[in-house]
């Protein structure tokens, strides 16, 4: 199988606990799955040319994860606050674009707990947690709280994250390299730092997610591969975590590379 043009990123579905989460990598409109292709060999060429996945203009250095400047400094996707949620400055007159915000930012968001290489806080808009939990490599994951906006989720997960990490240890993460954690006694724990204000948004239920990858092994080492570096990255494909693809010779992260026109070879 071969497609060719604008890499994206990987996409993914969930099946459920019991399932592995089906990949594709996505290039221009088209998608290969990966899971059929596990221990096969995977080619991916440079083409030498890179596009903005927004607007598609050529550029010499993508931002973000595949903008050219222009667009990694006038979309709202791609202002300050989308990484820094707390700072969300849309009550200023000041948003990028208000229907953007009005339509990602001034809706229902989780904080949650996720547990990838460590227990982690984070935050990700209400009915888009899988994707964000697969995206990171969770392996399990619950909500603890629902705040009516995003900056509101934000501003909760800073003040958490004075007690546990809001980071993934990605190396950790693609070894399987995870400790075991029980997330509900964690959540309990993290509602003892709830200031009072938030207290009302906490969520109860005991249901947690859990995430199963499609990897048929793990790599001792974790070596890292880029086309920046490398015209064409070759191997026998492992698996797919996050956003990453793991290959006997090392791993490849997708999102990383979006914007890049390529070729893959499976």
């Amino acid at each position: 199988m071969e497609i060719q043009g604008l890499l994206k990123g990987l996409v993914h579905t969930y099946h459920g606990k019991d399932t592995p989460v089906d990949y594709y990598i996505q290039v221009g409109e088209d998608r290969m799955p990966l899971n059929e292709w596990l221990g096969q060999e995977l080619t991916i060429t440079y083409m030498g040319e890179k596009n903005c996945i927004a607007c598609g203009r050529k550029t010499n250095k993508t931002f973000n994860s595949g903008y050219c400047y222009p667009c990694f400094t006038k979309l709202p996707e791609n202002d300050l606050c989308i990484v820094k949620p707390h700072e969300c400055h849309f009550d200023q007159g000041t948003c990028r674009d208000e229907s953007f915000g009005e339509t990602y930012c001034m809706i229902p968001h989780y904080v949650y707990l996720a547990l990838s290489s460590d227990v982690k806080v984070g935050l990700t808009r209400k009915n888009n947690q899988l994707k964000r939990w697969v995206d990171q490599g969770a392996i399990r994951a619950i909500p603890i709280a629902e705040l009516p906006t995003r900056r509101m989720a934000g501003e909760l997960e800073v003040h958490l994250s004075q007690f546990m990490p809001d980071k993934t240890n990605w190396r950790k993460m693609l070894k399987g390299d995870v400790k075991e954690a029980d997330l509900i006694a964690l959540r309990e724990e993290a509602y003892g730092h709830f200031p009072e204000e938030f207290k009302p948004y906490q969520l109860r239920e005991d249901e947690w997610v859990d995430i199963t990858y499609p990897v048929l092994e793990t790599l001792e080492k974790i070596n890292s591969m880029s086309l920046d570096k490398l015209d064409t990255i070759t191997g026998k494909l492992l698996g797919a975590k996050g956003q990453y693809l793991i290959m006997d010779k090392g791993v490849f992260q997708v999102r990383k590379h979006a914007g890049y026109q390529v070729k893959i070879n499976a």
